[in-house]
């Protein structure tokens, strides 16, 4: 039964991955093709964790033998064949690459007659593999940063672009007080590895440097390994324009009538007084610096247009709190933040501007 080193391959054919870890760990932090069916589950790995620590390795795995047997054992290893015969190209792993995979192996062996392979050294050698990747592009690959005004469309950009990093994809969070989704956000570990793993596909098509849109070091919960948001300070930028009328119906499109579809989505009877409280409790994270004038107006003006909204299904209204916040709070700063990082300028322009200029750009 053969152990498979990690290795680039392993990401860019999206293997299917067997997570032999306990569920807590598997929550933690996993590979976008691992499936959690565990050895263990978290009350039996824990209580042999206790009796390792208490009487050592010998009376951890007989105590482990005891739990996953009969039934229980049975139905694992079921499960475990169903995975590898629909998945005959997969592998499967544990933490480290030793006692929990190499008896899932076993198993599988004797009593279904399948021979899986396991990665050696299990997830951490994998995550440790894919962070080096990223650490690697970082020193030797080329970037460019888009950056731009609030609402000119930087995710748009890159859509168009075949060799972007996605940041705020990987991170599902537009990277702003109001970026939440519906949906929740990935574990900052799978964040890592969703930006990892990306690289490595871009790089496997023959890209040798990306584009990525100005980012601060949280992307909501998920941090930007600190090596790239480090050098995104360094790397040279275009800088993204738009008419303040087009910023507007961008941002009412992706955070007001996209959020609330989000919403509805997910729970049609309730959605709409999630969307609600999600706009307000953002506006209200930027209460201490709009000060508390400014932040009584523009809550105002929200809660008129979610009232008309809701009750006519009409977004207008949305368009003045939109405008005064671009005005009186995000513009300011961003003027701030375009003129310390002028000596970095490649190029402003337009949507399609922008989008030729790094299609042709070559560093």
């Amino acid at each position: 039964m053969a152990d498979i080193q990690p290795s680039r391959a392993l990401f860019i054919g999206d293997t299917p991955m067997l997570d032999a870890r306990a569920p807590v760990e598997f929550v933690k932090g996993a590979f976008p093709t691992a499936v959690n069916l565990p050895l263990m589950n978290d009350d039996e790995r824990h209580a042999v964790g206790i009796r390792y620590k208490e009487q050592g390795q010998d009376a951890a795995i007989k105590l482990g033998h005891e739990l996953v047997s009969g039934a229980v054992k049975e139905a694992r290893i079921r499960a475990w064949a169903d995975f590898a015969r629909a998945n005959p190209d997969g592998c499967l792993y544990c933490f480290r690459g030793g006692l929990r995979s190499g008896i899932t192996q076993q198993w599988l062996k004797s009593e279904a007659g399948i021979d899986y392979p396991r990665i050696a050294g299990g997830y951490k050698a994998m995550r440790h593999f894919l962070m080096e990747a990223v650490e690697q592009a970082v020193a030797q690959a080329g970037f460019v940063v888009v950056g731009g005004m609030t609402g000119t469309g930087k995710t748009d950009v890159l859509a168009l672009l075949d060799n972007a990093l996605d940041l705020e994809a990987y991170a599902n969070h537009r990277g702003s007080s109001f970026g939440k989704h519906a949906t929740a956000q990935p574990s900052p570990i799978d964040f890592e590895h969703r930006l990892a793993i990306a690289l490595i596909k871009q790089q496997a098509r023959g890209h040798a440097w990306f584009a990525l849109e100005d980012e601060s070091r949280l992307i909501g919960t998920c941090a930007l390994p600190l090596s790239l948001h480090q050098s995104m300070q360094k790397f040279p930028m275009v800088w993204l324009e738009d008419s303040r009328e087009g910023r507007i119906e961008r941002i009412l499109r992706d955070y007001v009538s996209g959020l609330c579809a989000e919403y509805m989505a997910l729970d049609a009877e309730n959605g709409f007084a999630r969307y609600r409280e999600h706009l307000l409790a953002a506006l209200g994270k930027l209460s201490r610096r709009l000060g508390d004038e400014r932040y009584r107006r523009l809550n105002q003006m929200m809660e008129d247009a979610l009232a008309r909204q809701e009750k006519e299904g009409e977004v207008d209204l949305h368009r003045a709190w939109i405008a005064s916040l671009l005005s009186e709070y995000y513009d300011p700063m961003y003027d701030y933040q375009r003129e310390s990082k002028r000596s970095r300028l490649l190029f402003a322009g337009n949507q399609s501007e922008v989008v030729d200029f790094l299609r042709r750009y070559r560093p």
